[in-house]
């Protein structure tokens, strides 16, 4: 089974990947179907200052769905074996959908606001 995570915000995709509300992470099954589903708070602090890829590894996810994000988070996702795919909006089902469907791709977006490429 295959563990996604999507940085969420009142069901919608957040653009914020290190200070994003929460994270949904959907357990699909072999017929690409959502079988399991819940939530994990990120910690208080910025996503590069803390233990998140890790959590989420712990987690069992593999994919990380997202709106966009710094370089410095997208390196450290994609070192320790995550497929990172970046350009994502909207309802967080439908983004996992789009992905299941090969309609999403990485958008090699980065996020430079706050003037630095911290881990959102």
């Amino acid at each position: 089974m295959t563990k996604i995570a999507i940085p969420s915000r009142d069901g919608q995709v957040d653009e914020h990947f290190g200070h994003c509300g929460y994270f949904t992470v959907l357990t699909i099954g072999p017929d690409k179907s959502v079988v399991a589903e819940e939530t994990f708070s990120p910690p208080a602090e910025c996503g590069c200052k803390s233990n998140l890829v890790n959590d989420l590894l712990a987690m069992g996810v593999t994919v990380l769905i997202a709106g966009n994000m710094g370089q410095g988070a997208v390196n450290k996702l994609r070192q320790s074996g995550m497929t990172v795919v970046r350009g994502a909006s909207g309802p967080v089902h439908e983004a996992a959908a789009a992905f299941l469907a090969g309609m999403l791709k990485d958008r090699d977006e980065l996020c430079t606001a706050h003037g630095h490429t911290c881990l959102h």
